[in-house]
């Protein structure tokens, strides 16, 4: 309940680039569609936990109109990305209604879903709601893990499911202090994530400026020691890029340590991952 000055009700600025209802259009080729503004559970850390729950914002076909008028009218648009609330938490028939009106809208390829369903809810990820999510569109489901904990047989049950259907599997995680932030506990996170689950860990985010948030950040800093670190004990396939959420609609931009040294023309200075710092020269044709 403790608010620090600085901290946000809309840290990623999702209200301003929101041209109709429920939907944000921040970048040229994909938009988020809020279908729903409920959750299986809900996270204490979330960036957007000022709009969930509210009155009158589940699910219902007139509230999602303008937003599906506005995706059919701009050609740019490739990718939806259903985001909330939760989609998952939306019974099989909406999930198949939403999901046949994107794939009727020519130019969108790709239809991706947030969700945390998997982690907190395994049980619902069933053979209709597969069944619902599936046609000529692209799916990719980004699974919302934390801590090694969190992952039991029932969601590698519910993970093989989505895999099984052909669905891309990723991963993002919140760095959360007094939670995951040692290299021990995001090294056996992202291992258990790719080698047990098979879903790439694709983004550890740095804590957003959520209010009464202060206690769970981590500095900077220490998050990139922490990703320089794993990044010398996994494989790249298990590595997640970290990220900050700009504030002001500036996007996700990786934070992570940098292992230029220096440079001299076409000349660089690169520090490996055993920590040794090594020339590399350029060499191009004209």
């Amino acid at each position: 309940l403790e608010e620090v000055e600085g901290e946000l009700d809309d840290p990623i600025a999702d209200h301003e680039f929101s041209p109709v209802p429920r939907l944000t259009h921040r970048h040229a080729d994909r938009v988020l569609l809020f279908p729903t503004y409920q959750c299986a559970v809900y996270c204490r850390f979330c960036f957007r936990k000022e709009s969930l729950t509210a009155i009158g914002r589940g699910y219902t076909h007139e509230a999602l109109e303008p937003a599906l008028a506005y995706i059919a009218d701009h050609p740019e648009i490739r990718e939806v990305i259903l985001t909330g609330g939760d989609p998952l938490s939306l019974p099989d028939k909406a999930l198949a209604e939403i999901f046949a009106r994107i794939e009727a809208i020519p130019h969108v390829r790709l239809l991706r879903i947030h969700t945390r369903v998997p982690v907190v809810l395994p049980s619902r990820i069933t053979s209709g709601l597969v069944a619902a999510l599936q046609g000529r569109l692209m799916v990719t489901v980004v699974t919302h893990f934390n801590h090694a904990r969190e992952i039991t047989g029932a969601t590698e049950v519910a993970c093989r499911t989505l895999r099984q259907a052909g669905f891309v599997l990723l991963n993002q995680s919140v760095l959360l202090k007094g939670v995951n932030d040692s290299v021990e506990t995001l090294e056996e996170l992202c291992r258990e994530l790719m080698y047990r689950l098979g879903v790439k860990p694709y983004y550890l985010h740095h804590g957003d400026l959520a209010r009464g948030m202060a206690h769970r950040r981590t500095t900077i800093a220490q998050g990139q020691a922490l990703t320089e670190a794993l990044r010398a004990r996994l494989s790249g396939i298990c590595n997640p890029v970290y990220v900050l959420d700009l504030p002001e609609g500036g996007g996700k931009v990786p934070i992570g340590p940098c292992h230029v040294e220096g440079r001299d023309g076409k000349n660089w200075r690169l520090r490996g991952l055993d920590g040794e710092v090594r020339g590399y020269r350029e060499i191009v044709g004209e």
